[in-house]
């Protein structure tokens, strides 16, 4: 193996490796960001009057019914796997807790200390638990109309996101319940129209079926558009994350649609076609899958008050007088994982950004979880993995260092056909191979493993970073959430180590520069390790455990 193509290899991994860390992200036409403001209050019947925008339609049903003024009743709806609470005030979503997902916590890393130290010391003093909060999918500033309010704007009849809806229902508790459950919101408006809201809750997973039905009260038809909402705030003042996507998303005809917030800055129109669009963070999503994707397209805004609006609109329904018409969709408020987000049958899975690598990061992904089934921890289940990687390649790593053995034993005749033919490069090269074929050496076996490590590496890179199961998951010590980094950055330094001690017990060529670019890729790879999920740090540093204890088995068998 020539110096230069270990350049070309090390300068290849360097580009993939910098691309993944700053700009593998969805790229959007620059725009100008949008500029703070103060939360505004509710609007007032003047402001609404003057602005058509927050009531807009021929008719503004609701608009001066004495009901509208009611103060509003929140009711709980509570399953094993999430809180929430919706509000008569538009029959829309208030709160939406996740259980079991706790919020990220900047004083997690505090807490570490102690308790190392209680290992160490032998120490029995109780440390109190540490309270994060639960993941909240809800997050609006006072006055904004809250997520899954339903408007008909461009119909013959209209209601304000904030209309005050009735409900006979208190409370709705389905933590030992088997069957589905029912929330209904109505709201009547002059003899005129009466809209029903029907939530049906599945108290065995995040998915939520809204059907709402539209009474025509009058005698004649009416043309009636429904636009469904998910409203969120966007603090401007937010630092995006690099390595996952805040913000609206969508599916487009298959084609997965991302819009930066801080690029938001006017409304963009997507469809028809619309499978899904949503609300996402890098580990949780808020969507609706519409009934008719076909007729149904996707508005995604953002205002002076920096609320930004995810909305599905259409089909336009005829309602006859005196008759009803009705729409349905589906709804996903939970965590962005795989097998769940799968079951929906409309391509929901593609939220979780698995890149190019999707075809390697899916299988490792399983074999993580079916590890995980019978060892209840991730970090063990990464080093079995590890483990079971190198055994597949372990006949592929013995052919490479015998390669490079057998490589470096030729270093001294190779030397005497530069020496003889130095002034023609031709002949060496021609000598040079002809050389290899007599003693039956591939020169590039030596670079083979690490070429097929590499997409093996990013397939796991990508199923560490995204995938929330691993959110949260702690192997020991100071090590408590395998997604993230390194807080100490101990097991970079530790990798880097290894991979000197790895690539001190590599035969070397004879070449100086090829000995000092070698020697320099530990300090490459600990530099891009630093900020790498600490579960994909331990991978690296368990596979140059396992591969200098194989090097060196391969010398000492060689040597003898």
């Amino acid at each position: 193996m020539d110096k230069r193509t270990i350049l070309a290899i090390v300068l290849s991994l360097a580009v993939l490796l910098t691309y993944q860390m700053f700009f593998a992200k969805p790229q959007t036409p620059p725009a100008k960001p949008v500029a703070a403001t103060s939360s505004p209050a509710a609007p007032t019947a003047k402001e609404t009057a003057q602005n058509p925008s927050l009531t807009s339609g021929k008719v503004k049903a609701g608009a001066k019914s004495p009901k509208s003024m009611a103060s509003p009743k929140d009711i709980s709806v509570e399953t094993a796997q999430y809180t929430a609470i919706f509000s008569t005030r538009g029959g829309a979503l208030k709160s939406f807790q996740l259980k079991g997902y706790q919020k990220d916590c900047a004083q997690c890393v505090d807490d570490i200390y102690p308790r190392i130290k209680n290992l160490f010391t032998g120490s029995k003093e109780q440390l109190p638990p540490k309270s994060k909060g639960l993941v909240e999918l809800v997050d609006l500033k006072e006055g904004m109309p809250y997520p899954l309010a339903i408007t008909f704007p461009e119909s013959s009849i209209d209601i304000a996101p904030d209309a005050f809806f009735e409900t006979n229902v208190k409370k709705l508790d389905l933590i030992n319940a088997k069957e589905k459950q029912s929330l209904v919101f109505f709201h009547k408006d002059d003899n005129k129209i009466k809209v029903e809201k029907t939530f049906t809750f599945n108290p065995d997973n995040f998915t939520i079926t809204l059907d709402v039905k539209i009474s025509n009260l009058t005698n004649s038809p009416l043309n009636q558009i429904p636009k469904l909402s998910w409203q969120q705030y966007a603090d401007p003042n937010m630092e995006e994350d690099s390595y996952g996507h805040d913000g609206p998303i969508a599916s487009v005809a298959k084609s997965i649609e991302l819009q930066s917030l801080k690029e938001l800055n006017k409304e963009k129109l997507y469809g028809p076609n619309i499978l899904w669009g949503g609300y996402e963070s890098k580990y949780f999503i808020a969507s609706f899958i519409p009934q008719n994707p076909s007729l149904t397209s996707l508005i995604m805004d953002r205002d002076a008050a920096n609320m930004v609006s995810v909305s599905i609109k259409g089909p336009k329904e005829i309602i006859p007088g005196n008759q009803s018409g009705s729409f349905s969709y589906t709804l996903y408020l939970g965590p962005k994982e795989h097998s769940l987000l799968k079951s929906q049958n409309v391509g929901l899975e593609d939220a979780i950004d698995f890149g190019w690598f999707y075809w390697l990061a899916m299988p490792l992904l399983w074999v993580l979880n079916f590890l995980h089934n019978y060892i209840a921890n991730y970090g063990l289940a990464i080093i079995i993995l590890t483990l079971l990687i190198k055994i597949i390649f372990w006949p592929l790593g013995n052919l490479s260092y015998k390669s490079m053995k057998e490589m470096q034993n030729l270093q001294p005749k190779i030397a005497e056909l530069k020496e003889k033919h130095k002034n023609d490069q031709a002949k060496i090269s021609q000598e040079t191979m002809a050389l290899y074929k007599t003693h039956k050496v591939n020169p590039f076996g030596g670079c083979l493993p690490m070429v097929i490590q590499i997409p093996i590496f990013f397939g796991l890179y990508k199923a560490l970073l995204y995938s929330i199961e691993l959110r949260h998951s702690p192997l020991f010590w100071w090590i408590q959430d395998l997604s993230a980094k390194d807080p100490y950055y101990i097991t970079p330094i530790i990798m880097g180590a290894t991979q000197f001690i790895q690539q001190k017990m590599t035969p070397t060529m004879g070449d100086p520069m090829q000995a000092k670019i070698m020697l320099f890729m530990p300090i490459i790879f600990t530099f891009f390790f630093l900020n790498f999920p600490s579960g994909l740090v331990i991978y690296w540093l368990f596979n140059n455990v396992l591969s200098i204890g194989q090097q060196y088995y391969i010398n000492k068998k060689l040597a003898n």
